[in-house]
């Protein structure tokens, strides 16, 4: 870690104990002794600009995070590999038991961008691989659509798409089917700061 990453976050560390924390003392304790109880699970993108957290202005123990590049999900597939997202939706739902479960994209995805463009030659190894699952769908809605509605078309693509995928989890289907789970898509200009709700096939209007 570099002095200044380093400084910056324990000047970080220190204004959250001297405000956040002591402000929120009695929560912490509550939550360290109880336990957590989040009503939301969201699916993220890393994007340092996109943080689920500060754009839902959440208290601790609200939701549940999984961050990854794009915020894809992949399809169900208890195949006894190492499957980070997977075991993450099957521990909110299963566990946790969160009542919805949030796919959120972000403007200017570097990861989507990967999808359209290539990976950096430096990233073959992890990104290259992951990003590949959403590409047959990118390409194509790519082609369908303006030059400049391409980037946000896509970064939307790749919602619906985990979306779909997570209807692949027979234990997911089942609780939204019942009506005990609410699957939602949404996208963050980073920008404007304005969030857009999937509404309806191909449709994402701004809340």
């Amino acid at each position: 870690m570099s002095r200044e990453s380093s400084d910056a976050l324990l000047s970080g560390y220190r204004r959250f104990r001297e405000g956040h924390w002591a402000e929120a003392k009695a929560e912490y304790e509550a939550l360290a002794a109880d336990g957590q109880r989040p009503h939301t699970l969201v699916v993220a993108c890393s994007d340092s600009r996109a943080d689920p957290a500060l754009i839902f202005d959440t208290a601790p123990g609200q939701l549940f995070v999984v961050r990854n590049v794009a915020n894809l999900v992949p399809p169900y597939e208890p195949d006894g590999h190492l499957h980070g997202v997977s075991a993450a939706l099957e521990f909110g739902v299963k566990v946790l038991g969160v009542s919805r479960i949030v796919v959120m994209g972000h403007a200017h995805c570097g990861g989507v961008n990967a999808m359209l463009n290539g990976t950096p030659d430096n990233c073959r190894d992890f990104v290259a691989p992951w990003v590949a699952q959403g590409e047959p769908v990118v390409r194509r809605v790519a082609e369908a659509v303006e030059p400049g509605q391409v980037e946000q078309a896509t970064e939307e693509a790749v919602v619906r798409l985990s979306l779909d995928n997570l209807r692949t989890f027979p234990w997911i289907a089942e609780r939204e089917a019942a009506g005990d789970l609410v699957l939602t898509g949404l996208h963050f200009g980073i920008a404007d700061g304005i969030l857009r709700a999937l509404t309806g096939p191909g449709r994402f209007e701004a809340l």
